[in-house]
C-alpha cells in the first residue's frame, strides 16, 4: 500500500508521544484516577497508528519485525507486574530476537531504523520520467519465446517478489523449476532480505512447495553468480532489482543493496504492467537490452510458460 503522509507529521507524532509521557506521569502521581489509564491507552494506540501509516512496501518487513519485538517487551513488562517468570523469559526472548532481526534487515537495506520510521521513502517523488526510460525500449515477449530461451539455457535463477505472493504463483514456479532440473539444468532462487511483506516471506512460500532450502540463495550469495547466469526470471519483484539503487545517487532507493539481475545474460520480467514499485520510480531494468517483458498475471504467466516448455 502507498504510505499516508501529511504536512507536520513529525510534529504531530512528537506531540502525541509527549502527551503519552505526561499521562504516564499523571498515572504515577494519581494511581486512583482510572481515566488516565484510558487516556494513555488511547494515546498509545494513536501513536502506533501514526508511526506505521507512513510506512509501506519494502519497509514493511522491518516494521513487522520491530512490532514483534514490541510484543515481546510488552509481555516481559507484564511478567514483571504479575511476578511471572515464564512471561518475563518468553517476552525477553521475543523482544531480543525481534530487535536483532530488525537490525539485520536494516543493514540489508543499508538504512537506519530511524530512517525507516521517519524517513518516508515512499514520499519522495520519482526523479526520472518513465517516458524517457521506457519509450521505444520495451521488448515484449510471450511464453513460447521464453520457453525456447530456457531450452538452451544451462543455468536459471528465479527471483521472486511480492507479486508472486499476490498471484499465488509459487506452484507453477516450482513446476517450472522441476522441468528445468529434469533436463540437467542448474536452478537456484535469489532471495532479497526484504522481498515480500514480512521477514522470510519468500522463503516460506517456496518452502510450502517443498523447494529445497539449499536452492534458496541470499543476496550476497547469489549476486556474484549473475554474470554466469543464462536466464534470470524475475516474478513480481521491482525495487529490489532496480539498478537505480546502484547507479543514481538522487534515487529514493540509492544505496539500497539489490539483486544484480541486470548482469545476467538474459532477464525475463513477469509483471502485470510497467507500474513502479513502492518507491514510485521507474525501473531501467525493464528497458535494458538484455531484458524481455512478459506481461500478465504471475500465476497465469507461469502456467502458460510451463505448458509451452513441455511442448517446446
Amino acid at each position: 500500500e502507498k504510505p499516508v503522509r501529511y504536512h507536520g507529521e513529525q510534529i504531530v507524532k512528537s506531540l502525541v508521544f509527549l502527551s503519552g509521557l505526561a499521562l504516564a506521569v499523571l498515572m504515577i502521581l494519581n494511581p486512583t484516577q482510572v481515566e488516565y489509564y484510558w487516556y494513555l491507552s488511547a494515546a498509545g494506540l494513536l501513536l502506533g497508528i501514526l508511526l506505521v501509516m507512513p510506512i509501506g512496501g519494502a519497509d514493511m518487513p522491518i516494521v513487522i519485525a520491530l512490532l514483534n519485538s514490541y510484543s515481546g517487551i510488552a509481555a516481559a513488562a507484564t511478567g514483571f507486574v504479575l511476578s511471572n517468570n515464564i512471561l518475563i523469559i518468553a517476552g525477553s526472548l521475543v523482544g531480543a530476537s525481534g530487535i536483532i532481526l530488525t537490525n539485520i534487515m536494516c543493514k540489508a537495506m543499508n538504512r537506519s531504523l530511524a530512517n525507516v520510521l521517519f524517513g518516508g521513502v515512499g514520499a519522495i517523488q520519482q526523479s526520472a520520467d518513465e517516458g524517457d526510460i521506457y519509450s521505444g525500449k520495451i521488448k515484449q515477449t510471450a511464453a513460447e519465446e521464453v520457453a525456447m530461451i530456457l531450452k538452451s539455457a544451462q543455468r536459471v535463477v528465479f527471483v521472486p517478489g511480492y507479486g508472486m505472493a499476490v498471484a499465488r504463483a509459487q506452484t507453477p514456479v516450482r513446476q517450472m523449476a522441476e522441468l528445468l532440473e529434469a533436463e540437467g539444468k542448474e536452478v537456484e532462487f535469489g532471495i532479497h532480505p526484504v522481498a515480500g511483506r514480512m521477514p522470510g516471506h519468500m522463503n516460506v512460500l517456496l518452502a510450502e512447495e517443498n523447494i529445497s532450502y539449499e536452492k534458496l540463495r541470499e543476496m550476497d550469495q547469489i549476486n556474484p553468480s549473475f554474470p554466469q547466469t543464462d536466464v534470470t526470471i524475475v516474478i513480481g519483484a521491482n525495487d529490489v532489482v532496480n539498478p537505480r539503487a546502484r547507479e543514481a545517487s538522487d534515487s529514493p532507493i540509492a544505496g539500497m543493496p539489490i539483486l544484480n539481475v541486470d548482469q545476467s545474460k538474459t532477464v525475463v520480467v513477469i509483471k502485470r504492467s510497467l507500474s513502479p514499485g513502492f518507491a514510485g520510480i521507474p525501473n531501467p531494468l525493464f528497458a535494458a537490452d538484455n531484458t524481455l517483458m512478459y506481461f500478465g498475471d504471475g500465476k497465469k504467466a507461469m502456467e502458460d510458460l510451463v505448458a509451452a516448455y513441455k511442448e517446446a
